[in-house]
């Protein structure tokens, strides 16, 4: 894949950088990375971010909830191996945040593997229904814009 066959960098402003190791459970009979894999790896990122928060992020009244994800698939990855993800801001909302996502190779950024984005709804658990995004995650988006 050529650089032309990228999808266009977003203007977005990174959120972190986390290394993932490929584990040999990882792959599938194809002997790559599952792409069930890629979902499991973009997880851990957003926790990993997450946990870093100063902050409450989630709570009895409020935590976070998946209302879509996105991922193109550019490249296999195989067995070993070690990924970075990167989350950076696309969009900010009320009660929402999308978040950018980018897997590439540990060795050379240049080495795209998957990217795409997921939308992150923070809801009341009792109920279901949105709540405002926590202070904490908002400051924590916009200390890096």
């Amino acid at each position: 894949m050529t650089a032309a066959d990228q999808a266009p960098a977003a203007a977005c402003q990174q959120l972190a950088r986390v290394p993932i190791r490929v584990r040999w459970r990882d792959l599938d009979a194809f002997n790559h990375v599952n792409n069930a894999s890629f979902l499991t790896f973009l997880e851990e990122a957003r926790l990993v971010w997450l946990s870093g928060i100063d902050g409450e992020w989630t709570g009895e009244a409020f935590m976070p909830v998946l209302a879509a994800t996105q991922v193109n698939y550019r490249r296999q990855l195989g067995w070993p191996g070690e990924v970075i993800v990167e989350l950076s801001v696309q969009r900010i909302g009320n009660s929402s945040l999308t978040i950018a996502h980018r897997i590439v190779s540990a060795d050379n950024a240049d080495l795209l593997y998957a990217d795409g984005s997921v939308v992150m709804v923070w809801a009341d658990p009792a109920n279901g229904t949105s709540v405002a995004l926590p202070a904490a995650v908002r400051r924590a988006c916009e200390r890096t814009a």
